[in-house]
């Protein structure tokens, strides 16, 4: 004769809480972040400096010049640059990849004030003919401020380490 083995089947409940516990932990891992494209889709202040970059170096002048405030002042090794000034300056560079580090958000009301080192690689065209683009980092400071239409660089200050 041979003994008779007896196998229990788990609860239902225990069954639904393994299948529920799965289903969250698999979406964990195929719903990742996903980088802004836009700026309607910028979440802050990290996500609006990587959407303004990226535009930058696709040259979407229209974009940039939208989110430009007509009052903006920037602040660079070179001087002072106003709305026209700047969009001007970004034109003539043609900016290959640029990488972003020790980024710093503080957030006051409706205003952002962003501050990271970046580097860039590409070149500048000005009237001693094209030059590269500084290849050191560089410091950076970005006033964000929310207005009715989205989000609008209103300050921005560059100075070399």
């Amino acid at each position: 004769m041979r003994p008779r083995l007896t196998v229990e089947t788990p609860p239902v409940s225990l069954i639904v809480m393994l299948t529920v516990a799965l289903m969250f932990a698999s979406a964990c891992t195929f719903n990742r972040d996903h980088p802004a494209g836009t700026f309607s889709q910028a979440t802050g202040g990290e996500g609006l400096e990587h959407v303004f970059w990226k535009n930058v170096r696709s040259a979407n002048w229209v974009e940039i010049d939208r989110v430009l405030a007509s009052n903006y002042a920037g602040i660079t090794p070179t001087g002072t640059l106003d709305h026209s000034a700047t969009l001007e300056q970004y034109r003539g560079w043609k900016l290959k990849d640029y990488a972003i580090g020790d980024l710093n958000t503080e957030m006051n009301g409706t205003t952002i004030v962003v501050t990271y080192t970046i580097t860039l690689n590409g070149t500048s065209n000005g009237s001693a003919g094209s030059q590269p683009l500084p290849s050191v980092p560089q410091h950076m400071m970005t006033v964000w401020q929310q207005q009715k239409a989205g989000w609008v660089v209103i300050a921005h200050s560059v100075s070399l380490q």
